[in-house]
């Protein structure tokens, strides 16, 4: 008989619980979450589903659910999925209860959260992983992943003992030797977040509109001049290299419709996570996506004026959230005030 590994998902958002639910057959998985996802899981259970016709419940009974640091003190793997900003009180929360030796994974948005966790788990092999679909929630405890792509993390010995569980779960990991190139590739392709968020549209329509694939096509142009000012090469996950998307992000609809066609592979309700935490008044992940670009400008003598504009727009639509049209922010995101 085979042992299933013990896994702790830290951080039971919309994509720690979609992965908890998707791997909870082939392996003990335990979530960690905020009280009240807690306590939705304990009333209603999990369900989990995808575009391709994926689709199961779990019973609240069959659920390892917690929601203090502890419950990671004996498990095998702990999968961080927390927003970025919460990676550091994470890290020492982990640092107290993990033993040395446990694996531990980042599932997160962002480029500096592997170093984090690392500076503060010495004694236990922490990897850099990255999600490449996008995870909505239709109803309080059902998870679904409404586009496509294949799980990414760090090639290491230390995964072996999961690739098996993560493929008998339909989330085959793909180990990769260049884990840094994956996630600002992945954070360029972000930089579509808050546009997403501001234009109050599914991601499948927003993308469908020229005006905002400008936008985006603007933001990557100016990131990828600062990522080659820094010596980036980011790696290529989509079927174009990354320098070539902000040019056919910009070609007319009927253009792009015809040889994009992928890009616009998604479910018809999903959403950002960015527009995500602005229904829930949560503080978004701007700062570790645009914000990113901006600090690696900086750093260089560079500017990247129309991401550091996006960040404040952001900021703002944290605290009154107002739709924007999207020849009006294009406008504006070619000469920032």
């Amino acid at each position: 008989m085979t042992v299933q590994p013990r896994i702790a998902i830290y951080g039971a958002g919309m994509v720690g619980t979609y992965l908890g639910g998707r791997l909870h057959e082939h392996a003990k998985v335990r979530f960690i979450a905020r009280p009240h996802v807690a306590a939705t899981l304990k009333e209603q259970g999990l369900t989990v589903s995808d575009l391709h016709g994926y689709r199961k419940h779990l019973p609240a009974e069959s659920l390892d659910i917690a929601t203090q640091s502890h419950a990671a003190r004996d498990v095998d793997a702990v999968l961080v999925t927390v927003k970025s900003a919460a990676t550091m009180e994470v890290a020492h929360e982990l640092a107290d209860v993990l033993a040395p030796g446990t694996l531990v994974i980042s599932f997160q948005n962002g480029v500096r959260n592997t170093a984090e966790l690392r500076a503060a788990l010495p004694s236990c092999p922490v990897l850099a992983g990255m999600v490449p679909f996008n995870v909505t929630q239709p109803e309080p405890a059902h998870f679904h992943q409404g586009s496509s792509g294949v799980l990414m993390a760090e090639q290491s010995p230390a995964l072996a003992s999961l690739l098996a569980t993560f493929s008998a779960s339909g989330l085959p990991l793909q180990q990769r030797d260049d884990m840094q190139a994956v996630l600002w590739a992945k954070l360029l392709i972000n930089l579509n977040n808050p546009l997403n968020a501001l234009s109050g549209l599914p991601l499948r329509e927003e993308l469908a509109q020229r005006a905002w694939r400008q936008c985006l096509a603007l933001l990557q142009q100016e990131g990828l001049r600062v990522l080659h000012a820094a010596g980036i090469r980011p790696a290529q996950l989509t079927a174009l290299p990354a320098r070539w998307l902000p040019t056919v992000l910009s070609m007319p609809d009927a253009v792009f419709h015809r040889i994009a066609s992928r890009m616009l592979a998604i479910d018809p309700l999903a959403r950002s996570s960015t527009w995500d935490d602005l229904q829930a008044k949560r503080r978004t992940e701007v700062d570790y996506i645009n914000g990113e670009i901006v600090a690696l400008a900086t750093s260089k003598g560079l500017r990247a004026p129309a991401n550091a504009y996006l960040v404040a727009l952001m900021r703002e639509a944290e605290q009154c959230y107002v739709r924007w049209q999207p020849q009006a922010l294009l406008r504006t995101l070619r000469n920032p005030p």
